[in-house]
């Protein structure tokens, strides 16, 4: 079981702005520090004790569906992945324990994919997953894939941990600015420390299913109030935005039947998130004042 300074540590990168990722941030349903990256981009780091008791491992497994017992590289799939399925902005999910290090890139409805490298840096996975990577993140398709593709070849000088500070040198490129202090092979207490160091970190903690609804309605009606794109923010009452909130509840039932058939806590999250964007859709849809 590690430490508070074990070697395991990870973070959540998602291509927007901090207050358009904290409500989907409440429903991972687990504590967590949100910071600013740079433009368009933000960082969460898992708060509290060690939230991990295994160390990542290539075989897969379902895991004990709260996450207790599961090794960093699937607690990291599993967040990703429900984090990025009702959001249209992509996440991606670094992690590094004694062992490996790599990293899980999720967007939308798509299959999660991820790759990784053992600790002398020797990669693991498909040399396709980076090419994925590149396009769900909105990278360039030459300057940066041309970066990228080294890391899926042998180095004898480049470690695990080098490979990861590697991919993030090419997403500064994209704007993508760490806090200080968010060193590849960070333990996780050195990644917390360095969030709350942040004058713009937030506190994201599970405070139920009410109180959440109410903020992410204060914040798409505030959105909707301020933004340039007006009629065209999914939640403004347009017939399409009807349609698509009413396809959200309906896969919602089938995903976190999925989730809870199968005792994995991200498909029951995704299934949550995804019932939730739809019902809020909805709620501002009949609240919403008619001409």
């Amino acid at each position: 079981m590690p430490t508070e300074d074990s070697p395991s540590g990870a973070v959540l990168i998602c291509r927007a702005d901090p207050d358009a990722v904290a409500p989907a941030a409440h429903l991972l349903r687990t504590g967590m520090l949100l910071t600013g990256a740079g433009a368009e981009w933000s960082v969460l780091v898992p708060d509290g004790t060690p939230w991990t008791h295994g160390e990542a491992r290539a075989d897969s497994h379902e895991g004990s569906g709260d996450g207790t017992g599961d090794p960093v590289d699937e607690v990291l799939a599993r967040w990703a992945a429900a984090l990025a399925v009702g959001a249209p902005w992509p996440v991606l999910g670094l992690w590094w324990d004694a062992g490996r290090a790599g990293l899980t890139v999720a967007s939308g409805f798509r299959r999660p994919v991820g790759y990784g490298w053992l600790a002398d840096g020797t990669p693991e996975g498909e040399d396709e997953a980076l090419h994925t990577l590149a396009a769900r993140l909105g990278l360039d398709p030459v300057l940066d894939l041309q970066d990228l593709e080294p890391l899926t070849r042998p180095d004898p000088e480049a470690d695990a941990h080098t490979r990861v500070g590697a991919l993030l040198a090419v997403l500064t490129r994209a704007g993508l600015t760490l806090p200080a202090g968010f060193t590849p092979g960070a333990p996780a207490r050195a990644l917390r420390d360095a969030a709350r160091a942040r004058d713009d970190v937030q506190r994201i903690d599970w405070r139920g299913w009410r109180e959440t609804v109410r903020t992410e309605l204060d914040a798409m009606e505030n959105a909707v109030e301020h933004s340039p794109l007006g009629p065209w923010l999914p939640w403004s009452g347009t017939p399409r935005a009807h349609v698509l909130a009413l396809a959200q509840v309906t896969a919602a039932v089938p995903v976190t039947a999925w989730g809870l058939r199968k005792r994995s806590a991200g498909w029951i999250s995704a299934g949550a998130l995804l019932l939730a964007h739809g019902l809020l859709g909805l709620a501002y849809d009949l609240g919403r004042p008619r001409d």
